[in-house]
C-alpha cells in the first residue's frame, strides 16, 4: 500500500482527528477495467467537480492506466488543473467563458450554438471541438432546428483551417432505464445529427452519448466513447459489482455518560429513554454530512453500528453508543463500501433524500484527503 497526500487539501488535525477521505485507487481502476470489459470502445473518465469529491489528479491518473482515454470536466478551470499537473490525455470541457478560452490551446471544447462556435474561431489558440447536439436532456446543446446551420458554419470553419470538429455529442435523460426506450430515442436522434454533419463535410473522429448507466443499457456500436462519471466511483445504479472508491472515517473526539431525560444537541430533539453513553464526531454539515439526515442515520463506531441522535451541527455529530465500552480516540467509519457493516454513501444518500453523487461531492475541503491502493 502506499499513501499520497493530495496537495491542495488541508491536513488540519483536533484533538481526536478530524475526519479523513480515504480513496482507494485500485477501486477506479477497477471499475474502468469493468466499464471496458463490457463496452470495449474509448472510455472517458469524468472528472468533474474535483472527481466528485475524489480528487481530480490522482483519480485521473489511475483511469488512465486502467485505459481510459479522454477525461471529461464541466469547468475550464478543471482542465487547467489537470494540464498543470502533467496530463496529456485529450480533455473535453463543456463550461466556459470567452476569457477562459485563451488558456485552453490544448483543451476540447463543447459547441452548442453558432455564436459559441464564432467565439472559438476568433480565439486562435482553441482548435478541437465537439459539436454537441440536444437530443431531448433539453439542457446545453443546439436544438435540433439549429443543427443544419451549426454542422455547416463548423464545416466552413474547418476547411478555412480554424477549428477542426473532433467529436459530436449529446446526454442521455434516462440513461439508468433498463429499458431503455427513452435513450434509444436519442441515440437515433444522434444518428440523425451525425448524418446531417457528415453531408455537411465533416468527420468527427468520436460520436459520444452514453453516460455510466447508459453505457450498459443502451446498445449504441456506431458510437465511438463511453463516458463514465458516476461508476468511476463505484455509484453502482445497475448493480453490476463496481468498487465503491471512498471511505469517510473519524474517531471519536469526546466520550460521556448523560441520564435519562437529558437532551442532546440543539433543541433537544433527541432525549435519552435511558442512561447512556454518547461520543462526539468532529465533523458536520460544512463538511458534507447532510443536516436532514440526522434522524435517520448511524455509522460504524468501534465495530458496531451506533445512530446518530440530535442535530447534526456544522462541525460535529453525536452517536448514542450505549453501553459499549468506547473511549475517545475510537475508530468511526461515516460511510465505505458497507463490507465490514459500514453505512454507504448510498445509506446516506437514502437518509437524507438525495443520490450518492451529492454525498461524494459534499464532502468538503476541511477533510483530508488520502490516497491508498487496496486489496483489489
Amino acid at each position: 500500500m502506499y499513501l499520497v497526500q493530495s496537495h491542495h487539501r488541508p491536513a488540519t488535525r483536533g484533538i481526536a482527528g478530524l475526519a479523513e477521505a480515504v480513496v482507494d485507487l485500485s477501486a477506479v481502476r477497477d471499475n474502468v477495467r469493468s466499464f471496458r470489459e463490457r463496452v470495449p470502445r474509448q472510455l472517458m473518465a469524468v472528472v468533474k467537480a474535483d472527481a466528485f469529491g475524489h480528487g481530480a489528479v490522482p483519480v485521473a491518473r489511475a483511469a488512465i492506466e486502467a485505459g481510459a482515454t479522454w477525461l471529461g470536466v464541466a469547468h475550464a478551470a478543471e482542465a487547467l488543473q489537470l494540464r498543470a499537473a502533467g496530463i496529456q490525455t485529450p480533455i473535453l470541457t463543456w463550461l466556459y467563458d470567452a476569457a477562459e478560452l485563451m488558456l485552453l490551446a490544448d483543451v476540447d471544447v463543447s459547441v452548442s450554438t453558432v455564436a459559441e462556435l464564432q467565439r472559438v474561431v476568433s480565439t486562435p489558440s482553441v482548435h478541437y471541438v465537439h459539436l454537441k447536439l440536444d437530443t431531448g436532456l433539453h439542457r446545453a446543446g443546439s436544438a435540433p432546428g439549429q443543427w443544419i446551420e451549426l454542422t455547416r458554419t463548423a464545416a466552413h470553419y474547418e476547411a478555412l483551417g480554424a477549428v477542426t470538429v473532433r467529436g459530436i455529442w449529446s446526454h442521455l435523460s434516462h440513461g439508468a432505464s433498463a429499458d431503455a426506450v427513452e435513450s434509444k430515442r436519442q441515440l437515433q436522434f444522434l444518428r440523425a445529427g451525425v448524418g446531417l454533419a457528415r453531408r455537411s463535410g465533416l468527420r468527427p473522429t468520436v460520436v459520444h452519448l452514453a453516460n455510466s448507466a447508459g453505457a450498459l443499457t443502451l446498445d449504441a456500436p456506431d458510437t465511438d466513447l463511453i463516458r463514465v462519471g458516476a461508476g468511476l466511483y463505484g455509484i453502482d445504479e445497475l448493480g453490476i459489482g463496481l468498487r465503491p472508491a471512498m471511505r469517510l472515517v473519524s474517531k471519536l473526539a469526546q466520550v460521556r455518560r448523560i441520564r435519562a431525560g437529558e437532551g442532546v444537541s440543539y433543541g433537544h430533539e433527541f432525549v435519552a429513554e435511558r442512561d447512556t453513553t454518547i461520543g462526539l464526531v468532529p465533523i458536520g454539515y460544512a463538511d458534507g454530512i447532510p443536516r436532514v439526515a440526522g434522524r435517520r442515520a448511524s455509522v460504524l463506531c468501534a465495530g458496531v453500528r451506533t445512530p446518530v441522535i440530535g442535530r447534526i451541527a456544522m462541525d460535529q455529530f453525536v452517536v448514542d453508543a450505549g453501553d459499549l465500552p468506547v473511549e475517545p480516540g475510537a475508530a468511526v467509519t461515516i460511510f465505505g463500501p458497507g463490507t465490514a457493516g459500514e453505512p454507504t454513501a448510498a445509506d446516506w444518500a437514502d437518509w437524507a433524500g438525495t443520490i450518492p453523487h451529492e454525498i461524494y461531492c459534499g464532502i468538503g475541503s476541511r477533510i483530508t484527503r488520502r490516497y491508498e491502493e487496496g486489496a483489489g
